[in-house]
């Protein structure tokens, strides 16, 4: 008979405890995503109903709210992708004054309290006088997403093998044939993880936002501004579909990576 041991169970009971806590409001939810509609609130569960999924723009302004979320995602994901990738780029392979000034410079946003960051370029706009908007949404998440592409490219560039880009040169590759066959191809799992890192963030932003997007309105600050007066079973269910969306990519990513590195096994 095999004794029980406290030591080997520990790590999986947390695990799984720690799993369930992260879980349960997600799973909450979902669940109230099919709450039966009775009068404004879905706190208290009236029974199971798909007439919310049904109808998903059913509460009023909450697919506006979604859409323009969505565009400041992809917008502000494009710009800071594109500009962040290629001062990784210069950081690692290039030498030049107040580098090292620049490197610690872009850490700036990421420590920085939000609050401190929203305040601070709302002031910006004011003085400016720039009308407060969803273009002043883009540029503000911009400006914090870039340090975090930036931090991820910038570990993968340093991970590069220059033999291979030296072997293309070697075959009478022009400067630009080597970067968009060789060099990017070798980047884009890390360009492709910060773009997906910034839209999360993007998306997810209410502090920075709200402070900055004047009369327009994103999901979350739908979300915030519904949560006084009960938010809408509709909410609910975009936001399961975008854990849903989320889930099944990172289901397909892993997919083809396993199946890919079956393939090169079996070579």
């Amino acid at each position: 008979m095999k004794k029980f041991s406290l030591g080997k169970a520990f790590v999986p009971v947390v695990g799984a405890i720690g799993l369930i806590y992260l879980l349960l409001p997600i799973a909450h939810v979902i669940l109230f995503s099919f709450n039966e509609k009775r009068g404004r609130n879905n706190i208290i569960w009236n029974g199971f109903s798909l007439e919310n999924w049904q109808n998903p723009c059913g509460a009023p302004q909450v697919c506006t709210a979604f859409g323009n979320s969505i565009m400041v995602g992809l917008v502000s994901t494009v710009i800071a992708t594109v500009l962040g990738t290629m001062i990784a780029i210069a950081l690692v392979r290039y030498r030049f004054k107040f580098r090292s000034t620049i490197s610690l410079l872009l850490f700036t946003p990421m420590a920085t309290p939000e609050v401190v960051l929203g305040a601070g370029l709302a002031a910006q706009f004011l003085l400016a006088g720039v009308e407060k908007g969803l273009g002043t949404v883009i540029l503000a998440h911009v400006m914090f997403c870039i340090s975090y592409v930036v931090v991820a490219v910038k570990a993968r560039v340093a991970s590069l093998n220059p033999a291979i880009e030296e072997a293309g040169r070697d075959l009478y590759a022009s400067p630009g044939q080597v970067f968009w066959r060789i060099t990017l191809p070798m980047l884009m799992p890390g360009i492709i993880g910060a773009a997906l890192l910034s839209f999360a963030l993007s998306f997810d932003d209410f502090i920075i936002t709200n402070f900055n997007s004047g009369t327009a309105t994103t999901f979350p600050k739908f979300i915030y501004v519904s949560a006084l007066k009960g938010v809408p079973a509709q909410a609910n269910v975009l936001a399961s579909i975008v854990f849903i969306g989320a889930l099944l990519l990172v289901i397909i990513v892993q997919s083809v990576n396993i199946s890919r590195q079956k393939k090169l096994a079996t070579r």
